[in-house]
């Protein structure tokens, strides 16, 4: 099993928490759905060309926080989230996106008000695009 992870290594987080986070949003969204299997460590680290060790602790951070089981002989799978922890991980990503996205308008030398503008009409493309 493949998943949906990008991660950017030259990223000044730390790849364990990308990985982390991304597993995370993914369980939240619900594509990872609870009992989904999860590759293994090993599997997982040369999808991602990424060391083992990185991908073990983001496993060992993950089940500690209860997203995902470990069961020894049978594999990782995806744990039993109730509905306030996943609405949680959903508000935290999109507000960390947001803020990045922000910090980075700033950067640029943009005003509140002119990233208030790029803000509205990037909501406008996408419910156009939704409604079309």
């Amino acid at each position: 099993m493949e998943l949906p992870i990008k991660i950017a290594k030259d990223s000044p987080e730390p790849i364990y928490y990308q990985l982390e986070e991304q597993i995370k949003a993914l369980i939240a969204s619900g594509q990872l759905p609870a009992g989904s299997p999860l590759p293994s460590i090993r599997a997982l680290s040369k999808d991602l060309e990424i060391s083992v060790i990185t991908t073990r602790r983001a496993y060992q951070n993950l089940e500690y926080e209860g997203f995902i089981q470990t069961t020894q002989g049978k594999g990782t799978f995806v744990a039993d989230i109730d509905d306030a922890k996943k609405e949680k991980v959903k508000t935290e990503t999109v507000y960390k996106a947001i803020q990045t996205a922000v910090q980075t308008a700033l950067r640029h030398d943009y005003t509140f008000a002119e990233i208030e503008q790029i803000f509205q009409q990037v909501m406008v493309e996408l419910r156009e695009k939704e409604g079309s």
